[in-house]
Protein backbone atom coordinates (compact mmCIF):
# COMPACT_ATOMS: atom_id res chain seq x y z
CA UNK A 1 0.00 0.00 0.00
CA UNK A 2 1.72 3.27 -0.95
CA UNK A 3 0.95 6.40 1.21
CA UNK A 4 -1.49 7.54 -1.24
CA UNK A 5 -3.69 4.64 -1.28
CA UNK A 6 -4.00 4.94 2.36
CA UNK A 7 -5.10 8.46 2.19
CA UNK A 8 -7.55 7.31 -0.81
CA UNK A 9 -8.85 4.73 1.89
CA UNK A 10 -8.99 7.10 4.23
CA UNK A 11 -6.47 6.46 6.33
CA UNK A 12 -3.63 8.50 7.54
CA UNK A 13 0.04 8.29 7.73
CA UNK A 14 1.77 8.43 10.77
CA UNK A 15 3.05 11.97 10.31
CA UNK A 16 -0.18 13.63 9.27
CA UNK A 17 -2.14 11.92 12.15
CA UNK A 18 0.55 13.01 14.61
CA UNK A 19 0.27 16.59 13.68
CA UNK A 20 -3.94 15.91 13.92
CA UNK A 21 -3.34 14.85 17.03
CA UNK A 22 -0.62 17.40 18.45
CA UNK A 23 1.68 14.14 19.59
CA UNK A 24 5.16 13.23 18.36
CA UNK A 25 5.39 10.25 16.36
CA UNK A 26 8.01 8.78 18.76
CA UNK A 27 5.19 8.76 21.10
CA UNK A 28 2.82 7.05 18.64
CA UNK A 29 5.18 4.62 18.06
CA UNK A 30 5.28 4.38 22.25
CA UNK A 31 1.96 3.83 22.34
CA UNK A 32 1.27 0.81 19.73
CA UNK A 33 3.84 -0.74 21.49
CA UNK A 34 2.19 -0.57 25.02
CA UNK A 35 -0.99 -1.53 23.15
CA UNK A 36 -2.55 1.88 24.35
CA UNK A 37 -3.13 3.10 20.03
CA UNK A 38 -2.83 -0.07 17.59
CA UNK A 39 -2.60 1.46 13.72
CA UNK A 40 -5.62 0.91 12.03
CA UNK A 41 -3.09 -0.96 9.03
CA UNK A 42 0.78 -1.50 9.17
CA UNK A 43 2.01 -2.15 5.73
CA UNK A 44 4.17 -5.83 5.95
CA UNK A 45 7.05 -4.68 3.33
CA UNK A 46 7.96 -0.96 4.47
CA UNK A 47 6.73 -0.81 8.35
CA UNK A 48 4.38 2.27 7.48
CA UNK A 49 2.10 2.41 10.47
CA UNK A 50 -1.43 4.19 8.79
CA UNK A 51 -4.46 5.68 11.06
CA UNK A 52 -8.02 6.09 10.93
CA UNK A 53 -9.26 10.07 11.56
CA UNK A 54 -11.62 8.57 14.12
CA UNK A 55 -8.52 7.43 16.20
CA UNK A 56 -7.29 10.73 17.10
CA UNK A 57 -9.00 11.51 20.00
CA UNK A 58 -7.91 8.29 21.44
CA UNK A 59 -4.59 9.57 21.38
CA UNK A 60 -5.21 13.07 22.43
CA UNK A 61 -7.21 11.35 25.27
CA UNK A 62 -4.07 9.00 25.90
CA UNK A 63 -1.64 12.28 25.98
CA UNK A 64 -3.54 14.31 28.51
CA UNK A 65 -4.06 11.11 30.96
CA UNK A 66 0.27 11.17 30.46
CA UNK A 67 0.12 14.49 31.79
CA UNK A 68 -1.43 13.64 34.70
CA UNK A 69 1.60 11.00 35.45
CA UNK A 70 -0.78 8.33 35.13
CA UNK A 71 0.64 4.88 34.78
CA UNK A 72 0.58 3.50 31.68
CA UNK A 73 -1.42 0.49 33.03
CA UNK A 74 -4.18 3.00 34.56
CA UNK A 75 -4.48 4.89 31.39
CA UNK A 76 -5.20 1.18 29.67
CA UNK A 77 -7.97 0.52 32.15
CA UNK A 78 -9.50 3.92 31.51
CA UNK A 79 -9.83 4.19 27.99
CA UNK A 80 -11.13 0.79 27.23
CA UNK A 81 -13.86 1.73 29.43
CA UNK A 82 -17.03 3.33 28.47
CA UNK A 83 -18.15 6.66 29.22
CA UNK A 84 -19.06 6.63 33.18
CA UNK A 85 -17.01 3.84 34.22
CA UNK A 86 -13.69 5.70 32.26
CA UNK A 87 -14.70 9.04 34.25
CA UNK A 88 -15.19 6.57 37.27
CA UNK A 89 -11.53 4.99 36.73
CA UNK A 90 -10.44 8.43 36.46
CA UNK A 91 -11.84 9.81 39.17
CA UNK A 92 -10.48 7.02 41.21
CA UNK A 93 -6.53 7.32 39.82
CA UNK A 94 -7.12 11.43 41.21
CA UNK A 95 -8.59 10.36 44.36
CA UNK A 96 -5.46 8.13 44.96
CA UNK A 97 -3.44 10.77 43.47
CA UNK A 98 -4.26 13.35 45.89
CA UNK A 99 -4.40 10.82 49.46
CA UNK A 100 -0.74 10.55 47.93
CA UNK A 101 0.06 14.16 47.67
CA UNK A 102 -1.42 14.43 51.24
CA UNK A 103 1.19 12.40 52.89
CA UNK A 104 4.17 13.65 51.00
CA UNK A 105 2.92 17.39 52.26
CA UNK A 106 2.78 15.93 55.58
CA UNK A 107 6.23 14.50 55.06
CA UNK A 108 7.61 17.73 53.66
CA UNK A 109 6.00 19.53 57.00
CA UNK A 110 7.88 16.69 59.10
CA UNK A 111 10.98 16.76 57.05
CA UNK A 112 11.71 21.05 57.55
CA UNK A 113 10.96 20.43 61.30
CA UNK A 114 14.29 18.02 61.72
CA UNK A 115 16.18 20.04 59.23
CA UNK A 116 15.52 23.35 60.92
CA UNK A 117 16.29 21.72 63.68
CA UNK A 118 12.77 21.91 65.60
CA UNK A 119 13.11 18.40 66.89
CA UNK A 120 12.86 19.15 70.50
CA UNK A 121 9.30 20.78 69.16
CA UNK A 122 8.25 17.94 68.16
CA UNK A 123 9.33 15.59 70.54
CA UNK A 124 7.91 17.85 72.96
CA UNK A 125 4.49 16.97 72.04
CA UNK A 126 4.48 13.37 73.11
CA UNK A 127 4.56 12.06 76.55
CA UNK A 128 6.80 8.92 77.07
CA UNK A 129 6.39 6.61 79.80
CA UNK A 130 7.79 3.19 80.86
CA UNK A 131 5.55 -0.29 81.66
CA UNK A 132 6.44 -3.51 82.90
CA UNK A 133 5.07 -6.30 80.24
CA UNK A 134 5.14 -9.91 81.87
CA UNK A 135 6.03 -13.37 80.27
CA UNK A 136 3.28 -14.28 77.65
CA UNK A 137 2.71 -16.48 74.83
CA UNK A 138 2.21 -15.25 71.14
CA UNK A 139 1.31 -16.56 68.13
CA UNK A 140 2.97 -14.38 65.31
CA UNK A 141 2.96 -13.77 61.48
CA UNK A 142 6.47 -12.49 60.00
CA UNK A 143 6.64 -10.82 56.60
CA UNK A 144 8.77 -9.05 54.10
CA UNK A 145 6.83 -5.60 53.42
CA UNK A 146 7.22 -2.18 51.79
CA UNK A 147 5.48 0.59 53.36
CA UNK A 148 3.26 0.99 50.83
CA UNK A 149 1.88 -2.77 51.68
CA UNK A 150 2.19 -2.24 55.85
CA UNK A 151 -0.88 -0.57 56.56
CA UNK A 152 -3.31 -3.50 54.71
CA UNK A 153 -1.05 -6.06 55.67
CA UNK A 154 -1.05 -5.30 59.54
CA UNK A 155 -4.97 -5.45 59.58
CA UNK A 156 -5.35 -8.56 57.26
CA UNK A 157 -2.65 -10.75 59.66
CA UNK A 158 -4.06 -9.28 62.84
CA UNK A 159 -7.48 -10.41 62.03
CA UNK A 160 -5.76 -13.84 61.13
CA UNK A 161 -3.83 -14.29 63.78
CA UNK A 162 -6.71 -13.08 66.02
CA UNK A 163 -9.24 -15.65 64.60
CA UNK A 164 -6.55 -18.14 65.48
CA UNK A 165 -6.33 -16.98 68.93
CA UNK A 166 -9.87 -18.36 69.50
CA UNK A 167 -8.17 -22.16 69.16
CA UNK A 168 -5.62 -20.83 71.61
CA UNK A 169 -7.24 -20.40 74.26
CA UNK A 170 -8.16 -16.58 73.60
CA UNK A 171 -6.66 -13.43 73.62
CA UNK A 172 -4.78 -12.18 76.62
CA UNK A 173 -3.41 -8.41 75.97
CA UNK A 174 -3.56 -6.11 73.32
CA UNK A 175 -2.19 -7.12 69.40
CA UNK A 176 1.03 -5.93 68.44
CA UNK A 177 3.23 -5.38 65.21
CA UNK A 178 7.00 -5.63 66.07
CA UNK A 179 9.34 -4.23 63.53
CA UNK A 180 13.23 -6.29 63.10
CA UNK A 181 14.61 -3.99 60.69
CA UNK A 182 13.43 -1.02 58.98
CA UNK A 183 10.43 -1.05 56.93
CA UNK A 184 10.42 1.94 54.13
CA UNK A 185 9.97 1.85 50.49
CA UNK A 186 13.57 0.91 49.92
CA UNK A 187 13.80 -1.55 53.18
CA UNK A 188 10.90 -4.72 53.49
CA UNK A 189 11.62 -5.24 57.05
CA UNK A 190 10.90 -7.95 58.65
CA UNK A 191 7.61 -7.13 60.46
CA UNK A 192 5.90 -9.49 62.77
CA UNK A 193 2.57 -9.20 64.36
CA UNK A 194 2.06 -11.04 67.02
CA UNK A 195 -0.96 -11.26 69.30
CA UNK A 196 -0.95 -12.78 72.57
CA UNK A 197 -2.93 -15.98 74.06
CA UNK A 198 -3.05 -17.76 76.90
CA UNK A 199 -2.76 -21.42 76.09
CA UNK A 200 0.59 -22.19 74.81
CA UNK A 201 0.19 -26.12 73.73
CA UNK A 202 -2.89 -25.08 72.22
CA UNK A 203 -0.94 -22.50 70.34
CA UNK A 204 1.76 -25.25 69.81
CA UNK A 205 -1.34 -27.69 68.03
CA UNK A 206 -3.09 -24.46 66.06
CA UNK A 207 1.07 -23.89 64.64
CA UNK A 208 1.29 -27.61 63.56
CA UNK A 209 -1.54 -27.70 61.85
CA UNK A 210 -0.42 -24.96 59.76
CA UNK A 211 2.08 -26.69 57.55
CA UNK A 212 5.35 -26.35 56.73
CA UNK A 213 6.61 -22.96 54.94
CA UNK A 214 4.26 -20.76 55.87
CA UNK A 215 5.00 -17.49 58.36
CA UNK A 216 3.23 -18.54 61.49
CA UNK A 217 5.05 -19.27 64.75
CA UNK A 218 4.53 -19.60 68.70
CA UNK A 219 6.80 -17.99 71.26
CA UNK A 220 6.90 -17.23 74.54
CA UNK A 221 7.86 -13.57 75.12
CA UNK A 222 10.00 -12.97 78.26
CA UNK A 223 9.40 -10.17 80.61
CA UNK A 224 10.30 -6.61 79.69
CA UNK A 225 10.18 -2.97 80.07
CA UNK A 226 8.85 -0.88 77.35
CA UNK A 227 9.44 2.72 76.60
CA UNK A 228 6.60 4.20 75.31
CA UNK A 229 4.61 7.21 73.78
CA UNK A 230 0.36 6.95 72.97
CA UNK A 231 -0.76 8.36 70.30
CA UNK A 232 -3.83 8.78 68.23
CA UNK A 233 -5.59 7.22 65.21
CA UNK A 234 -4.14 10.32 62.95
CA UNK A 235 -0.97 10.00 64.00
CA UNK A 236 -0.31 6.45 63.37
CA UNK A 237 -0.35 7.73 59.93
CA UNK A 238 2.90 8.11 58.07
CA UNK A 239 4.57 10.23 58.48
CA UNK A 240 3.50 11.16 62.09
CA UNK A 241 4.31 7.97 63.27
CA UNK A 242 8.40 8.64 62.86
CA UNK A 243 7.67 11.78 64.98
CA UNK A 244 6.58 9.32 67.96
CA UNK A 245 9.29 6.82 67.22
CA UNK A 246 12.06 9.02 67.12
CA UNK A 247 10.53 11.25 70.74
CA UNK A 248 10.33 7.18 72.37
CA UNK A 249 14.70 7.22 71.54
CA UNK A 250 15.40 10.84 72.10
CA UNK A 251 13.92 10.35 75.82
CA UNK A 252 15.46 6.94 75.92
CA UNK A 253 18.81 8.65 75.48
CA UNK A 254 17.82 11.05 77.68
CA UNK A 255 17.11 8.68 80.51
CA UNK A 256 20.15 6.41 79.39
CA UNK A 257 17.83 3.66 78.30
CA UNK A 258 19.44 0.84 76.13
CA UNK A 259 17.28 -0.66 73.50
CA UNK A 260 16.34 -4.64 74.47
CA UNK A 261 14.48 -5.67 71.41
CA UNK A 262 12.46 -4.77 68.33
CA UNK A 263 10.32 -1.68 68.16
CA UNK A 264 6.47 -2.13 68.00
CA UNK A 265 3.30 -0.41 67.62
CA UNK A 266 0.53 -1.74 70.27
CA UNK A 267 -2.69 -1.70 68.95
CA UNK A 268 -4.88 -1.20 72.00
CA UNK A 269 -8.66 0.09 70.25
CA UNK A 270 -11.28 -0.93 68.20
CA UNK A 271 -9.52 0.62 64.81
CA UNK A 272 -13.03 0.89 62.78
CA UNK A 273 -14.49 2.33 66.25
CA UNK A 274 -12.47 4.99 67.10
CA UNK A 275 -12.34 8.58 65.19
CA UNK A 276 -9.46 10.59 64.05
CA UNK A 277 -8.06 12.26 67.20
CA UNK A 278 -8.81 9.08 69.23
CA UNK A 279 -6.15 6.93 71.22
CA UNK A 280 -5.53 3.91 69.43
CA UNK A 281 -1.92 2.95 69.46
CA UNK A 282 1.64 2.55 71.98
CA UNK A 283 4.65 3.24 70.20
CA UNK A 284 6.89 1.44 71.80
CA UNK A 285 10.14 0.29 72.69
CA UNK A 286 11.61 -2.57 74.92
CA UNK A 287 14.56 -0.94 76.86
CA UNK A 288 16.63 -2.11 79.78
Amino acid sequence: MTEDDAVDQDLLTIGVFAARARLSAKALRLYDRLGLLTPAHVDEVSGYRYYRADQVERARLVAMLRQLDMPLARIAEVVEADGVRSADRLAAYWTDVEARMAGQRTLVEYLRGRLSGRNSEMYGKFVVETVDVPARVVITELRHTLADELPAWIGASLGRLEEAARECGGITAPPYVAYHSEVSMESDGPAESCVPVADEAAARAWLAGQGRGREFAVRVEPALRLAYTRITKAQVAHPQILAAFEAVEAWMRREGLEYDGPCREVYFADWDAAGAEDPVCDVAFPVR
